[in-house]
């Protein structure tokens, strides 16, 4: 569906409800990104910024089996940090920076995820403004990096109820990904995530520079995502 994996120096973003696999797909992403060129992965290192307290290291042990590597060796090459404010998330990003440089290895940072914390901090609606400009300016530091240290962004995103979508089409999907016309414009890539039958999720490619809309179906399993043959 993308045709080669994340792209790098640009950033893509992945949203959906509760329960649709976003943060396994970070952990997945974790392990993939440390696989040999030959097995899909860039041989690289991982920047996790959590904003939510959902990365689990066992997950990433269960991954890392999967794909027969060494979970420890894995799990040493995730440099992760907790924010607990939007103003920290920002401020993880110019640490990031000095780490990129003293160490080229890095190849994917993930945000999971980008708007949980300037929805917390910026609640009112009086505040909607605000907001948005600190989220623009934390989202040109993230494409910054990604161009600089030519690395693969991938964020996270919640999605809330789009009533006129809702009347308009009554089959098409009623949730809209949080953060506005902001978050659309700087995302290159966007994923959808949604729940099809039973165990299966369904992942859409919406938004793409080189890409076709496409359509991949996927089932959550101890070892991360799989794909549905």
């Amino acid at each position: 569906m993308l045709g080669g994996g994340i792209s790098t120096q640009s950033i893509t973003e992945v949203y959906g409800e509760f329960r649709t696999g976003k943060t396994q797909l970070c952990h997945t992403l974790c392990v993939i990104a440390q696989l040999p060129d030959d097995q899909g992965g860039a041989s690289g290192r991982v920047a996790y910024i959590d904003t939510e307290g959902t990365f689990r290291p066992d997950r990433i042990r269960d991954i890392a089996e999967r794909f027969g590597v060494d979970s420890d060796m894995v799990k040493d090459n995730i440099l992760c940090g907790r924010a607990w404010s939007s103003e920290q998330q920002c401020e993880m990003l110019v640490d990031l920076a000095v780490r990129f440089v003293e160490d080229r290895t890095y190849k994917l940072l993930i945000v999971d995820s980008v708007m949980n914390l300037f929805r917390q901090d910026y609640s009112g609606r009086g505040e909607l403004s605000e907001r948005q400009q600190r989220l623009n300016q934390f989202l040109a530091r993230l494409q910054k990096l990604a161009e600089e240290f030519n690395i693969a962004v991938v964020l996270t995103n919640q999605v809330q109820a789009d009533p006129g979508a809702a009347a308009m089409f009554a089959a098409a999907s009623s949730a809209k990904p949080v953060g506005g016309h902001i978050l659309a414009h700087a995302s290159a890539t966007r994923i959808q995530l949604r729940k099809g039958r039973g165990e299966e999720r369904i992942a859409k490619l919406n938004d793409s520079p080189d890409m076709p809309e496409a359509e991949a179906t996927y089932t959550l399993k101890s070892g991360g995502w799989e794909d549905v043959q």
